[in-house]
């Protein structure tokens, strides 16, 4: 049976000023071992089906068409900078939403819709970000600290949202490649 990876995410269009702190942030990490995700890569996935039969994505299609429905369109505000994990072990590095209304509304739409079609959320607190970095070995872990910390009240932009996408990811030795599957539009 064929399967393929699958995640709903919107899609972050990184300007100018996203990509300069983006950038910057590289460049002062950049002794660090970190796999950074490309900028055309950043997203906020909303969604993590992981392998899935081609036969359920109809399903999921009709699931997510669903739970748009009374979605309008919304400012999404990028701020703030930080890790999963913890001081001495940190794992990811993030850039943060403002916690915006319409958004939640969408999760739990998203959540209620999947749930209905036999899609079991996993239950986890849904934390919306962008993941940019996966770390691998900090080599010094007060200089990391402290350049999170320079970063962390930092704000990026605000971006108009208009819908979401279910994506395949491909993954490859370079990194992940996506492809759109189907777009879903608000309003």
């Amino acid at each position: 049976m064929e399967t393929k990876r699958l995640f709903a995410a919107i899609r972050i269009e990184p300007d100018e000023a996203f990509s300069d702190i983006y950038h910057n942030l590289r460049q002062v990490l950049g002794f660090h071992i970190i796999k950074w995700v490309e900028l055309h890569n950043i997203h906020v996935t909303l969604r993590f089906f992981g392998e899935t039969p081609d036969t359920e994505i109809p399903v999921i299609t009709e699931a997510l068409q669903k739970a748009t429905r009374e979605i309008p369109p919304f400012n999404l505000e990028l701020a703030k900078t930080g890790i999963f994990g913890s001081y001495y072990n940190p794992r990811v590095i993030w850039f943060g939403i403002t916690e915006n209304p319409v958004l939640t509304k969408l999760i739990s739409n998203l959540n209620l819709s999947l749930e209905e079609a036999g899609f079991i959320s996993d239950r986890q607190n849904f934390v919306p970000h962008l993941t940019v970095g996966r770390i691998r070995e900090i080599r010094d872990k007060n200089h990391f600290q402290e350049i999170i910390a320079h970063f962390r009240d930092v704000k990026f932009r605000v971006q108009r949202i208009e819908g979401f996408e279910l994506y395949e990811s491909v993954l490859k030795k370079e990194g992940p490649e996506y492809t759109i599957l189907q777009e879903f539009r608000f309003g």
